[in-house]
């Protein structure tokens, strides 16, 4: 997948590649045959030797994304990685890689299940040999040789692949210390039975297996294959359950569309040719394509999948409509709005791809440490052998410590700590309706202490609704409504609209206006029947009015009067109403320490209303588009760390400003494009869930590396002295590897 992009970007530490200058191309590579962090290192600073070229990689997804400048093409790109001894192609279409997928799961699978049917009756065969010498019959290890080169040839074929390639390109990787493990224990095992004519001598009892005392070490070879190769397959299921949630968005996408041609014929073409202002049908049962607008046909429309709301929505004529949802009842023609990557789906597929193939600040730092982890864990090897030798320490004695160290330092836990974390996140997060565009965002929320709320559209509905009617003496106030929503059925203003709306719900269809004028600033006008009718301003009002209208407009209402002939025949009350789970919002934000603030452009009685109405103490009203940035960055120059919540064009620069941007999925595309985070539903209640989900997302990455970390300090110096057997070595790590993921996929339980 290559998108192409231009102009300057947002600097996010921990975002990935930064933009380089000029017109530049972001390509995402597939990369095959990495197994540790120093794999991903290596092929980092192969890519950046290119000129102007810049990548982030990531170990848990195979993925670099690169940020390539006018001028160099793919097949550079490929090349490069392919010099540093890994395999690499320009990622395919969202299919492709879930089948690769399926098949590299399939071929570990098969290896694993052969290692272990041999290494099953291979350990029990050395293990009764080592406990009961009386048991051993002559040439008994033959069997054992028989039984164990499939394991360390075949078996561990990829291992020794790796080992060679790599030490053809002149670096290392854990594969290194895998197939170098296995090797020399084969090949001592080897020489070893050549040198005692087939009778080699071997401890016995419990000290065999905890220290095996001989130079047969071929059952310690096949357990560490078997144990690496049962690390890898768990580890990799692991990282396909963690991608599940791409694979679904993607399966989102009908394959194909059926076009109306200009004679209104009907043909069906792949949703990928699919072009803006072609006509579209969607029957029953039947997922919309693209982003449109509803052309003809009325339906009940499934958004779940996109919004999280469980009810179906009608939808119209006119009505705009989301791709990826479901018409549950009816047939539409759609206009296509946004095709591809534009549309609100794709532009969710790409969120989630770009959060899980960037990197973390946490991650470069582990990148770096692992580079050089594997020459120091050689050294350390090589040091161990010469230590023991020197010491007087008889030599299967230190060859078994120095395979030890060279087994159990393998650092996959310690490559798999951050990246599966934020993997897992960001894909439950995307089940949330919560897409983190880069995980910047999640290190974040554990500085933040402030968080910044507009008003219109993130903490009310954006839509204006009448609170109120009142009427002077001896006027209905069904009479009042049906003249006044008649006017203003023909206003395109939002108090119009929702005064007309409210009138027709409560009375049905409305008479016809003739002279509408519309008064900008002031209201409108017409005639109904024989009847002129005006509304606008609440000036000279009725003494009976007036102590109504200045209650209401104290708590932030805003309130309209109706003129029937010359007279004002009654008012009414406008409120844009506070959203359902804003409170519970606000509330759970001050409960995990957050302090939430009010920002808004509306005046300061209906600003008061709404924090009042929300929990909120601290308000600034009437400030401008411009004037919410000084509002930010002045919070900042006070030491708060600051998240700023909004949904408008007057929102993306307070978004860009501030150290966390969270658009309202609602929001315009202005806002959506600077914000760091987007919470699909409207309901912000998703905000303490984003928190939660962050939050927990960085515990999970720091009990991985204080595991990983800590195994690899507390077992080295084990293996060195000669207290852990290489087989025992071999389990652990593999074993490490497996609770850094297993601990990670916890984190799909967070917002259950």
């Amino acid at each position: 997948m290559t998108a192409t992009t231009s102009g300057a970007t947002r600097d996010t530490a921990g975002a990935g590649p930064a933009p380089v200058a000029g017109p530049a191309r972001t390509v995402e590579l597939a990369i095959g045959g990495m197994t540790c962090a120093a794999c991903v290192g290596r092929v980092e600073r192969k890519l950046a030797r290119l000129d102007g070229v810049r990548a982030a990689v990531n170990l848990a997804t195979e993925r670099a994304l690169v940020s390539v400048p006018a001028g160099v093409d793919d097949a550079l790109l490929v090349a490069t990685v392919e010099k540093a001894g890994y395999a690499a192609r320009v990622a395919d279409p969202a299919g492709e890689p879930a089948a690769q997928g399926r098949r590299d799961l399939r071929a570990l699978r098969t290896r694993l299940t052969v290692a272990l049917v041999l290494f099953v009756p291979l350990a029990d065969l050395s293990l009764a040999m080592s406990l009961v010498p009386s048991l051993r019959f002559p040439y008994w290890q033959v069997v054992v040789v028989a039984l164990a080169l499939p394991v360390v040839g075949w078996a561990a074929w990829p291992f020794h692949r790796a080992a060679v390639r790599n030490l053809r390109h002149g670096t290392t990787s854990m594969d290194t210390l895998v197939s170098l493990g296995v090797t020399v224990a084969s090949a001592w095992s080897v020489v070893g039975m050549a040198g005692s004519a087939g009778q080699p001598a071997v401890g016995t009892g419990w000290q065999a297996v905890l220290h095996p005392g001989g130079p047969l070490y071929l059952e310690v070879a096949a357990g560490v294959t078997t144990f690496v190769l049962a690390g890898r397959y768990f580890e990799a299921r692991a990282r396909r359950r963690a991608g599940d949630v791409m694979r679904s968005l993607a399966l989102l996408r009908p394959d194909d569309v059926g076009v109306l041609d200009g004679s209104g014929a009907e043909r069906r073409i792949p949703v990928q040719l699919l072009r803006v202002g072609e006509r579209f049908v969607v029957r029953p049962g039947g997922r919309i394509a693209v982003d449109g607008t509803v052309e003809s046909g009325t339906a009940a429309v499934d958004t779940a999948a996109m919004t999280g709301e469980p009810v179906p929505v009608e939808v119209a004529p006119g009505d705009a409509v989301l791709g990826g949802t479901i018409v549950a009842g009816g047939r539409l023609v759609v206009r296509a709005d946004r095709v591809g990557a534009q549309t609100r789906l794709g532009r969710m597929i790409a969120a989630v791809e770009r959060a899980q193939t960037e990197k973390s600040a946490t991650q470069r730092l582990v990148d770096r440490i692992s580079s050089v982890f594997v020459p120091v864990v050689l050294v350390v090897a090589a040091a161990t052998l010469a230590g023991w030798l020197l010491a007087g320490g008889a030599a299967h004695d230190a060859v078994s410590a120095a395979v030890a160290v060279v087994i159990i330092a393998c650092p996959c836990a310690l490559g798999l700590a951050t990246p599966t974390a934020l993997m897992v996140a960001s894909g439950r997060g995307a089940e949330l309706g919560i897409f983190v565009k880069g995980h910047r965002a999640l290190e974040s929320v554990r500085a933040v202490d402030t968080v910044v709320l507009d008003k219109t559209g993130t903490l009310t509905e954006g839509r204006m609704r009448v609170a109120g009617v009142a009427c002077t003496a001896g006027t209905a106030e069904a009479d009042l409504l049906r003249l006044a929503g008649a006017v203003e059925k023909a206003s395109e203003h939002a108090i119009g609209r929702a005064v007309a709306e409210h009138a027709e719900r409560l009375l049905g269809a409305l008479p016809e206006v003739a002279g509408f004028t519309a008064l900008p600033g002031l209201g409108a006008r017409g005639r109904v029947g024989d009847t002129e009718v005006a509304i606008g301003r609440p000036d000279e009002l009725p003494a009976d009015l007036a102590a109504t209208v200045a209650e209401w407009e104290s708590g932030g209402r805003t309130v309209v009067a109706v003129r029937v002939g010359q007279a004002v025949a009654g008012v009414v009350a406008l409120a844009d109403p506070v959203t359902e789970g804003a409170r519970a919002a606000v509330e759970g934000l001050r409960a995990r320490g957050l302090r939430p603030v009010l920002l808004t452009g509306d005046g300061e009685a209906a600003a008061r209303a709404v924090a009042a109405a929300t929990g909120i103490d601290e308000v600034h009203a009437r400030v401008l588009p411009d004037d919410k940035v000084h509002v930010v960055t002045g919070l900042q120059a006070r030491g708060a760390v600051v998240a700023m919540v909004g949904d408008g064009v007057n929102d993306a620069a307070a978004l860009a400003a501030a150290d966390l941007g969270i658009a309202v999925g609602s929001g315009t595309d202005v806002a959506l494009e600077a914000a760091d985070m987007v919470l699909v539903r409207d309901d912000l209640r998703a905000l303490v869930v984003a928190v939660d989900l962050a939050r927990a997302t960085l515990g999970t990455i720091r009990g991985n590396l204080w595991w990983a970390f800590g195994y690899n300090v507390a077992a080295i110096p084990l293996a060195a002295a000669g207290l852990l057997n290489p087989l025992l070595a071999g389990a652990a790590m593999a074993l490490s590897s497996l609770l850094v993921v297993s601990n990670s996929l916890r984190l799909r339980t967070v917002g259950r």
